[in-house]
């Protein structure tokens, strides 16, 4: 039998960062989770057991701690370039290298009205992600976020959806609207201020979930992304993940008791999954 070994690649996974930088008047904060992963002519390795040629994942691990000392980490993006761009020149049979990384807010504590030197509480809204990809000479930069968890209380429904034999969801006019967001964009340059553009992004996608009434998810999802593409010129596609965190009513009606769409049983499982991708057309791409 004759085999040929059409794909490979390794890498490093779950390497976790925190980064401490200390001015005289006060620390920041940088906790990231970075996976890398390097592409490119590795037969000698997998085919014969010859390793001659392969970096160590435990030396992958240590790079990304050394490059975090030797130089600024002010956004990921740029970070995950140094990162491929490193790995890359890591030996003659790499083609291409990948960097994911996921920064986990952290928020500085407030004492009497004044924000702290060096304490800090877990953030909310969501982790800022970054995946950096060079091969062949060209990079990509995707964004995105996780775990954005929004909720309304109002302002959503759910009707005149097909029904056959199976179907016992009832219609309703008026439901709690919860999700986790993911989602991921790419760039039409790179001449980016991601920072900024992240959180222009961010906003851009609170303040499209909270503006309207939402007749169903997808509706939402399609509107999210219009919503971005309209205020992020930079932004030439948006793919998001919604899960539906479903809020049911619960049956007080055995109790004597009515339920006037205030006590909800909140359940996680089974949920659906709405997923969709909203981009520029071709004549108004960057």
């Amino acid at each position: 039998m004759r085999t040929t070994l059409s794909d490979a690649s390794y890498g490093k996974s779950e390497v976790r960062l925190v980064k401490v930088s200390r001015r005289p008047d006060g620390h920041d904060l940088l906790d990231l989770t970075v996976d890398v992963s390097l592409g490119g002519d590795f037969d000698a390795a997998y085919v014969e057991g010859d390793n001659t040629g392969l970096l160590a994942t435990d030396t992958m691990r240590n790079t990304v701690y050394a490059l975090a000392k030797e130089r600024p980490v002010d956004e990921i993006e740029s970070f995950g370039q140094a990162l491929v761009e490193h790995f890359l020149a890591s030996g003659p049979g790499v083609r291409s290298a990948r960097a994911q990384i996921v920064e986990h807010p952290w928020d500085r504590l407030e004492i009497g009205g004044l924000p702290h030197e060096h304490a800090f509480q877990r953030g909310s809204g969501g982790n800022r992600v970054a995946t950096v990809l060079r091969s062949g000479g060209e990079t990509r930069i995707e964004a995105g976020i996780d775990d954005l968890v929004v909720l309304k209380t109002t302002g959503s429904g759910w009707e005149g959806f097909r029904r056959d034999q199976y179907t016992s969801l009832p219609e309703t006019s008026d439901r709690i609207l919860a999700t986790s967001i993911t989602a991921r964009w790419s760039y039409g340059g790179r001449d980016i201020e991601f920072g900024a553009s992240w959180r222009g992004v961010r906003q851009a996608i609170l303040e499209a979930f909270s503006d309207h009434h939402s007749p169903s998810v997808q509706f939402t999802l399609h509107h999210m992304g219009e919503a971005v593409l309209d205020a992020r010129p930079e932004v030439v596609r948006i793919s998001f993940s919604l899960p539906n965190r479903h809020h049911l009513l619960y049956d007080l009606g055995r109790f004597g008791l009515e339920n006037e769409n205030e006590i909800f049983h909140a359940t996680s499982e089974p949920y659906g999954v709405i997923e969709g991708t909203v981009e520029r057309t071709q004549g108004d791409a960057l």
